[in-house]
């Protein structure tokens, strides 16, 4: 899943960064409120951390902005605002959830993985394709009580399709939801990610929809 964090602190924006690559996360961030909006605006993330003193657009303006545009991804609002009325402004203009500094990371992925899990419609951290069962809280595979060892890339893909079950997910918003903007891999990488999935879950678990992208529909 790709999450971008907008925060001008940089010290703070690359330990978060970091704190998320290691736990799964494709991460993008921007340094200022104008940046993070456009990226808002542009990319279909999976869910944002939001600074609210932001440079050149704060965050409360990015918040308001982007549900005034009808953008629906989960925000989350990371900020050293503790009073209650600034939690009742985030939450009105829009936040999914408001979390303030200084936090856990580990409280921080949780939150975020509850904000993903809910906004592709389950709240269940533990999902079920077929004989396969997949916790989505402990990034683990598992087929009768046995794990399955999965890269971390792979694992983003079989969680996404899986959230997507039933429904065609193209190749190109795959790679808009495991890849950040850093990354140069080679156009057939969805091909080989998806290619090793079969091989470790099973060939008859990812169906392909030529031209059109993959699926999960069991």
């Amino acid at each position: 899943m790709r999450v971008l964090i907008v925060e001008d602190e940089p010290d703070l924006a690359a330990v978060l960064a970091r704190s998320l690559a290691e736990a799964g996360f494709a991460v993008d961030t921007a340094a200022d409120g104008e940046d993070g909006l456009f990226r808002i605006r542009e990319i279909g993330y999976d869910a944002v951390v939001l600074d609210l003193m932001l440079p050149r657009l704060d965050g409360w303006s990015v918040l308001e902005a982007a549900r005034a545009d009808g953008i629906r991804m989960p925000i989350l609002v990371l900020t050293a605002r503790d009073q209650l009325a600034d939690r009742v402004r985030g939450l009105n203009l829009g936040a999914d959830d408001y979390l303030v500094k200084p936090f856990a990371i580990t409280e921080l992925v949780a939150r975020l993985h509850a904000l993903i899990r809910r906004s592709y419609g389950s709240a269940a951290a533990t999902l079920t394709v077929g004989d396969l069962v997949i916790d989505m809280a402990a990034r683990q595979v598992s087929r009768d009580g046995v794990p399955i060892e999965l890269t971390a890339r792979e694992f983003a893909i079989l969680e996404l399709l899986t959230r997507s079950r039933g429904a065609v997910v193209a190749r190109a918003t795959i790679y808009e939801h495991i890849y950040d903007d850093e990354t140069d891999v080679l156009s057939n990488v969805i091909d080989v990610h998806v290619a090793a999935l079969r091989r470790k879950l099973g060939a008859d678990l990812i169906r392909t929809r030529r031209g059109e992208g993959y699926l999960i529909d069991a």
